[in-house]
């Protein structure tokens, strides 16, 4: 069994929900990227879009993967964008489990609709997006990142899981190795 889980998946999947029960589950210890960038940086990720750009964004979260390798027992919620990165891949796969955690587009929508911090989402710095706007870029989104997601060791669809079901599924799949 390995003992570094790298939960991946589109924002509002439930990554940052299910780490932390799941680690519990687990008796391991729980990391969210996107907080602990946060905390270094010491502003929302947002605002280091906004004042940095992704790219510098990105190499931030490569760096503090890395730093966090050196851990055991951990249960890792990446950001939305982690897994752009083949280099991220290949590298989690190495030393540890990645678990996608799938959402529809519509299932993103209804738990993102009302959120104002995320960046990607935005049309031109503004959020003011209709339903079939938010919806498209959701897809578009998802479909662009897909054949990344795609490469996760376990992939768990959760649109109609309760969460106690989904925490079950992955940690029996984490204690089979698969």
């Amino acid at each position: 069994m390995t003992n570094k889980i790298y939960l991946t998946g589109f924002m509002g999947s439930g990554k940052s929900t299910i780490g932390p029960i799941l680690a519990n589950t687990l008796g391991w210890i729980f990391f969210d990227l996107d907080i602990i960038i946060e905390q270094k940086e010491g502003k929302k990720i947002s605002r280091i879009f906004e004042e940095n750009g992704e790219e510098y964004f990105r190499n931030l979260e490569t760096e503090i993967l890395k730093d966090l390798a050196a851990r055991e027992n951990v249960i890792v919620a990446l950001g939305g964008g982690t897994i752009t990165n083949q280099d991220n891949i290949d590298f989690l796969k190495k030393i540890g489990m990645i678990i996608y955690i799938k959402i529809s587009a519509e299932s993103a929508y209804k738990r993102l609709r009302f959120k104002r911090d995320r960046p990607i989402l935005s049309r031109n710095g503004t959020v003011n997006l209709s339903k079939t706007e938010f919806i498209g870029k959701i897809a578009q989104l998802l479909s662009a990142r897909n054949r990344y997601y795609e490469q996760a060791d376990i992939i768990i669809e959760t649109d109609n899981l309760p969460i106690g079901v989904t925490i079950d599924k992955i940690a029996k799949a984490i204690k089979a190795g698969k």
